[in-house]
């Protein structure tokens, strides 16, 4: 397997895990998203960025932001379904300074 390109994120996030209220946190499961995943989820959903501009952002393929943006979107939707914490930690990143 060849080594993972680096991705350039904008900025980390303010809150490293959020978590359901409603389970005690002893009975709780968790998702990890990385700081890639974080990010494209920011450009794609918040920003309403298109996959093609968004990948441009990030210095990435299209094809590489389609399969980060999947993998995130299947793991908030494991979150939400499941009531499990979302932690944001990780990734092959670095925080680009424009």
């Amino acid at each position: 397997m060849r080594p993972k390109k680096m991705r350039w994120i904008k900025c980390e996030p303010g809150e490293k895990c959020f978590r359901p209220q409603c389970k005690p946190l002893s009975k709780l499961k968790g998702v990890l998203l990385s700081l890639d995943e974080f990010e494209a989820v920011r450009l794609a959903d918040f920003e309403n960025l298109k996959q093609k501009q968004a990948a441009k952002k990030m210095k990435i393929s299209r094809p590489t932001f389609s399969r980060i943006i999947s993998s995130a979107h299947r793991k908030i939707g494991d979150a939400l379904v499941n009531i499990k914490a979302i932690k944001i930690e990780g990734g092959c990143c670095k925080v680009s300074k424009k």
